[in-house]
């Protein structure tokens, strides 16, 4: 079988990057895959097709793309010229590859170039929505409208989560309820070993042997850093903040506002970094005070045998039971986040025990070759063999929408 995968954004630095990759390599270890990516770094036996893009966009910023500007704030010229772009990459690469089934990551933009591809080669499409697309979907109707029809296309919308299931209901009612099935993001269980020697990472970082609370992501203000900040008054280890974003200056402000000298700014940290990161932190804390999704790092930090504390937003609750695996906080309270680290801190057999049960969990439910299979299943059901003709001019439509006003 042969899957055609396109992703919106590069392959590291964000959740779906990171979902996208990995789960092109476990599938490409059976079938042959190939991607369409703004991306020109590898995938182990994934064909790869680059797309150059002529403006960098997203939904809520990317690190690797630090000056993108917001789907929400763009024109209708900046949109065309990417779709554009997208579009000759993505003909090009089924022409080429010939796939079976094509999978696209993220409710938009590029749901609307496999509308076309579906109309001009009879080749069915299917679509993972992550989420963090869908506040860009309620907030600005251009792509209300746009991602609809696209839908109404997708034989399967697999959703990472309970709540990002609910959340596109919420948007458009029970139209797509029958398409909808829940697959969360997975863990590449061989990154993740049972230990790890991170005497490295001990210097490389300076954190000279103290307890280390971690946060790793976007630094944006629904990611909830500021409480973790607040909470680090009252703890007694370093607070340890992975991550680059908008709020990094604000944040920083912060540390020095409450004149605290236990915070530390580690940057954008690539992966090899970031896994060794995991092991050497003794909690991880995921403060988000939206309804995020079900986040990788949340999976990544269960895989290492690090306890997680987190709010209990979104889809956070379908890996994590409070108590089990995991700790949960009220979102917005820096009081509770320094009381649960501190009785984690406190606790070594404690937090060794929920360390287990959340590797456990993840080997369980959340390894990418479960995850792979459960999409296997959807590709066999609806694969295709496409009708390699002209695609023609099907971009006209799309142009004509994007140009109207918000």
């Amino acid at each position: 079988m042969r899957i055609l995968y396109l992703q919106t954004f590069p392959l590291y630095g964000s959740g779906s990057g990171t979902y996208s990759r990995d789960l092109a390599r476990e599938v490409a270890k059976i079938h042959k895959v190939a991607m369409v990516v703004p991306d020109k770094r590898s995938v182990k036996n994934v064909k790869m097709y680059k797309v150059d893009l002529p403006v960098k966009i997203s939904f809520t910023g990317h690190p690797e793309w630090p000056d993108s500007l917001l789907y929400t704030k763009v024109s209708g010229q900046e949109l065309s010229s990417n779709y554009l772009a997208y579009f000759k990459a993505i003909v090009h690469a089924v022409n080429e590859f010939k796939p079976d089934i094509i999978h696209v990551h993220h409710i938009m933009p590029l749901t609307w170039i496999a509308r076309f591809i579906k109309i001009a080669y009879n080749l069915n499409f299917i679509v993972t929505v992550h989420g963090s697309e869908l506040p860009t979907i309620e907030d600005d109707k251009r792509y209300t409208y746009l991602t609809e029809e696209a839908l109404t296309r997708a034989k399967r919308i697999a959703a990472n989560s309970f709540w990002t299931r609910e959340w596109i209901q919420k948007i458009y009612g029970n139209k797509f309820q029958d398409q909808i099935r829940v697959i969360p993001g997975g863990v590449n269980i061989s990154d993740f070993p049972e230990d790890m020697d991170t005497r490295e990472i001990d210097s490389k970082y300076r954190l000279g042997g103290q307890k280390l609370i971690l946060f790793s992501g976007k630094l944006t203000k629904y990611k909830g850093v500021r409480y973790l900040i607040q909470a680090a008054r009252n703890i007694n280890a370093v607070v340890g903040v992975a991550g680059d974003g908008p709020e990094m200056e604000n944040l920083k402000k912060m540390v020095k506002k409450l004149k605290l000298d236990n915070v530390k700014f580690f940057g954008f940290i690539d992966n090899h970094d970031l896994i060794k990161l995991y092991y050497r932190a003794d909690i991880c804390v995921v403060p988000s005070v939206w309804d995020e999704p079900l986040g990788l790092v949340v999976l990544e930090a269960m895989a290492t045998k690090t306890p997680v504390v987190v709010t209990r937003k979104g889809g956070i609750p379908l890996a994590v039971k409070d108590g089990i695996n995991g700790v949960f906080i009220r979102p917005r309270n820096a009081k509770e986040i320094a009381e649960k680290v501190n009785i984690l801190l406190a606790d070594d057999e404690l937090r060794q025990k929920i360390g287990e049960r959340a590797r456990k969990t993840i080997l369980e439910r959340f390894t990418w070759d479960k995850i792979a299979h459960r999409y296997e299943r959807i590709y066999q059901e609806f694969r295709k063999t496409a009708d390699l003709r002209d695609a023609g001019p099907l971009d006209k439509w799309v142009n004509k929408v994007l140009k109207k006003p918000s």
